[in-house]
């Protein structure tokens, strides 16, 4: 066995003592000099380096959670105006339904008793207390009746001739209201001309 091997050993030697080395197929693999040569600027500029990759994928990923933290924060902001959209109007709704209390109340008065007196002063009282509870939330009435015509306030519904009231309001169709200093209702009025 040792004889076998150690045959196969010299034929191998022999084989490779006759022939010369091959330096081509080694440059071709190695990238040979003439090809170091050649290459470019521009193409050692697009050499990766991991650190910058590194970098980048950092960036990136600060960008993409930057953007899913954005949109969260629009869809929130979204949801929260909604509801302040639908219960928005709570404050004023809560103080006006004791209001509704009070006419319920005065209605089944009004269907046990006969005296009309109480009745209008009892729908009297009613009345002051839903202007005061909707002057508390900022609600006033625009005064219009003798004043001179405030297209910012009123609404000329119709024109009456009158040559001491000329351009005053001369009547009042319906009331005007503001909230705050914003007008939400404008005064429907007869102008004198």
């Amino acid at each position: 066995m040792k004889n076998e091997k150690d045959m196969r050993e010299n034929l191998e030697a022999e084989e490779f003592v006759g022939t010369e080395p091959n330096f081509e197929a080694d440059d071709q693999f190695e990238g040979g000099n003439d090809t170091a040569d050649n290459v470019s600027d521009d193409e050692l500029a697009n050499v990766v380096n991991p650190a910058q990759v590194a970098e980048e994928t950092d960036w990136k990923d600060k960008y993409v959670r930057l953007q899913a933290e954005f949109d969260n924060y629009r869809k929130r902001i979204l949801k929260e105006k909604m509801d302040l959209i639908t219960t928005g109007c709570k404050d004023v709704i809560v103080p006006i339904l004791s209001v509704l209390d009070d006419f319920d109340r005065a209605v089944e008065a009004m269907d046990k008793s006969d005296n009309i007196d109480s009745a209008r002063e009892g729908m009297k009282l009613i009345r002051q207390r839903l202007i005061d509870t909707l002057k508390q939330k900022g609600v006033c009435e625009i005064e219009a009746n003798g004043q001179e015509l405030d297209t910012d306030l009123h609404e000329a519904v119709a024109k009456f001739p009158s040559e001491d009231q000329k351009g005053k309001v001369i009547d009042t169709v319906q009331k005007g209201y503001k909230l705050k200093d914003k007008v939400i209702r404008f005064c429907k009025v007869v102008v004198g001309e």
